[in-house]
């Protein structure tokens, strides 16, 4: 189950510009189900660090329409969630060096 709660790391410019200013704060997509108890123990098993703090954010599907010559489709996007994770001080996520 461990293996199943982070699903990505937020990277966009508006984090790496957070984590450029504080450079123990990252950005993940998690499961939607997934608690802030169970995001930490993932974090610190997988990177091997100590986490301080943990915050999410749920985010609900958002209804697309499509218009076509056939008629109109209705569809859902996924809903998500996203956890800011903070690191204690001094250690580093390296993101980029498991690519």
């Amino acid at each position: 189950m461990m293996q199943n709660i982070l699903i990505k790391p937020f990277i966009t410019e508006k984090m790496t510009a957070v984590t450029e200013a504080m450079p123990n704060r990252y950005g993940f997509f998690v499961d939607v189900n997934a608690n802030k108890i169970e995001i930490a123990k993932a974090i610190a098993k997988k990177f091997n660090v100590e986490v301080v703090a943990v915050n999410t954010v749920r985010y609900k599907g958002k209804v697309k329409t499509q218009f076509t010559k056939k008629g109109k489709f209705e569809g859902r996007k996924p809903k998500f969630k996203k956890a800011f994770i903070t690191l204690k001080k001094d250690q580093v996520i390296d993101l980029f060096g498991q690519v």
